[in-house]
């Protein structure tokens, strides 16, 4: 059981490196206004809520302690980038405040997930 934990671990990671590599692409194109949401943002958001909801219930299946108040601030946040995201994946230009919020959501859940023990 602990190397499909460990398997879903990692796509949840290439999920968060996705959305985040999205993002950090498109920084230039922020700054001009042109930014926009790629489907990799779209699909690693997706990536992270599919796996994340795994790991919940792989290590709630081997009787591991879960935060449950930490899992579910890092899915409300998830749930918000995901919306923002799927609502405007078709726009050609995403406002820079909008775009700037994805990333910030984006990395404040890495925060969350790492520093929160």
């Amino acid at each position: 059981m602990d190397v499909l934990i460990n398997v879903f671990v990692a796509l949840h990671i290439i999920g968060i490196a996705s959305l985040l590599g999205g993002f950090l692409t498109q920084m230039k194109a922020m700054g001009a206004g042109t930014a926009r949401f790629s489907p990799a943002m779209l699909h690693g958001a997706l990536t992270m809520l599919i796996t994340g909801i795994a790991l919940v219930g792989l290590h709630q299946a081997e009787d591991h302690p879960v935060n449950n108040l930490k899992i579910g601030i890092k899915l409300a946040v998830l749930v918000v980038i995901l919306a923002l995201v799927y609502v405007k994946r078709d726009e050609e230009k995403v406002g820079k405040g909008l775009f700037a919020t994805v990333g910030a959501l984006t990395v404040a859940n890495i925060f969350i997930a790492t520093l929160w023990t």
